[in-house]
């Protein structure tokens, strides 16, 4: 007898004693708690022939940017390319095929294909929306759930993840009443899903709303980071708020603690911490020794190549600890992945190699070769994926290079510019001020 999902999709090579397990995953997965790997795992030690549970790991494999990784999601794809599978679950094991090799565009296209047939297959929705994320889609990123949407109601599980996702999706796109809606039923729904808590918290960021957004975070903290793998992500939100209010210590307490007290070698989590130690670089600030224990971490991927976005923020680090050897290698290996033929090499060429040199020139003082390099590719960073909150960090270098290379003219245009459309930002005042004191 055929076993089926909660939703009705069929699950070849499942049995009624694995599905519990399987389910489990998907549940994990749509909050961003526990661990989904273990419970895929947990289900296919019961049913070996299992497909959906091996491409279920192989998504979450492929989509960390991790090199090893990466690898595994092959794996993974290689022992669901094996088994029975019906036309559906046969896409999805060409679409973890296509990412898992670096066609993250093409994995994105083939998975919004199966998401118009199938509008409830949530892991098709989900692992689409976190492409569309990671390469920069924002039309995607809103349209992919949102046309999806209509065959959902709230009685169905995940649900929330639905609401979490089209809520970041909105934001990403400037809808931010209508995102900040979705986001705060999904969270209503289900306190603990991270994705949605942190659309909310993306909302309230990219319209300043900073006393706002520190009281969101910090309203109920143990929903959304026990057993949050997205815990640390979330944390740096909160950081962003006080950032934006110049409230330092308030900033090294949450990197001390939560985002970056354990010293995590995720690669996600790294992004995080370089990219709240580099705005606090940008000022000026001395942070001690915190870059050398995340230069550290950065080293083992210096020349990884395997996903530009996450150079740039390696970058930071070997710039903040003074590791000349380390970003040598890391621009070598960019140079050698644009020449790839993946969806990374476009990353690459097009945004996260002129970003890495310029993030090199700022460190070793030349502002204005930095902000050379940035000018061109600021319209077009979005190509390298992130969110509008993490490519803020690319104008703020871009600024702090102009004022630093007393380039009157281009930081007055570029901070007049910022303070319009963040004008409700005492940090965009600051830097209009420095700016308007060159001339």
């Amino acid at each position: 007898m055929s076993v089926h999902d909660h939703l009705g999709l069929a699950l070849s090579g499942a049995s009624a004693y694995s599905l519990p397990a399987y389910e489990q995953a998907m549940a994990e997965l749509q909050a961003f708690v526990g661990d989904p790997v273990g419970s895929a795992d947990r289900a296919i030690a019961v049913a070996p022939d299992f497909v959906m549970a091996h491409v279920f790991k192989g998504y979450l494999y492929a989509l960390s940017t991790e090199p090893k990784a990466t690898k595994i999601a092959a794996e993974c794809q290689l022992q669901a390319a094996r088994l029975s599978a019906d036309g559906r679950e046969r896409r999805h094991v060409e679409a973890l095929g296509l990412l898992a090799s670096g066609n993250w565009h093409a994995a994105g296209r083939l998975l919004g294909e199966i998401s118009a047939e199938h509008p409830r297959d949530i892991l098709a929705l989900q692992a689409g929306h976190q492409i569309d994320y990671f390469t920069g889609n924002a039309a995607s990123l809103r349209g992919r759930i949102a046309t999806a949407l209509p065959a959902w109601d709230a009685a169905m599980p995940g649900y929330h993840s639905m609401l979490g996702m089209l809520g970041f999706g909105l934001e990403e796109n400037a809808e931010y009443a209508e995102a900040e809606a979705a986001g705060r039923r999904a969270v209503e729904l289900e306190p603990r899903n991270g994705w949605a808590q942190h659309a909310v918290a993306h909302v309230m960021e990219m319209q300043c709303r900073q006393r706002e957004g520190i009281g969101w975070m910090r309203a109920n903290p143990d929903a959304w980071s026990t057993g949050s793998f997205l815990q640390v992500h979330n944390w740096w939100h909160l950081a962003l708020f006080h950032y934006d209010l110049g409230e330092l210590d308030e900033i090294l307490a949450l990197y001390d603690g939560p985002i970056y007290g354990k010293a995590s070698t995720l690669a996600l989590n790294m992004v995080d911490a370089s990219s709240l130690l580099w705005r606090l670089h940008l000022g000026g600030f001395d942070v001690g020794d915190r870059w050398q224990k995340l230069a550290d971490n950065w080293l083992p991927l210096a020349a990884a190549g395997n996903y530009a976005f996450n150079d740039a923020h390696a970058m930071m680090a070997f710039v903040g600890a003074g590791r000349e050897e380390a970003a040598r290698t890391l621009l070598a290996a960019q140079e050698e992945a644009a020449r790839r033929d993946d969806d990374n090499a476009v990353f690459t060429r097009d945004v996260g190699y002129p970003l890495a040199k310029a993030i090199h020139a700022f460190g070793r003082g030349d502002y204005a070769e930095a902000a050379e390099l940035i000018l061109p590719i600021r319209s077009i960073a979005s190509r390298f994926g992130g969110s509008h909150a993490q490519r803020d960090v690319i104008d703020l270098t871009l600024i702090e290079a102009a004022i630093r290379a007393g380039d009157h003219g281009l930081a007055l245009r570029l901070t007049r510019e910022r303070e319009r459309t963040r004008h409700d930002s005492p940090l965009s005042g600051a830097l209009r001020r420095r700016a308007e004191a060159l001339g």
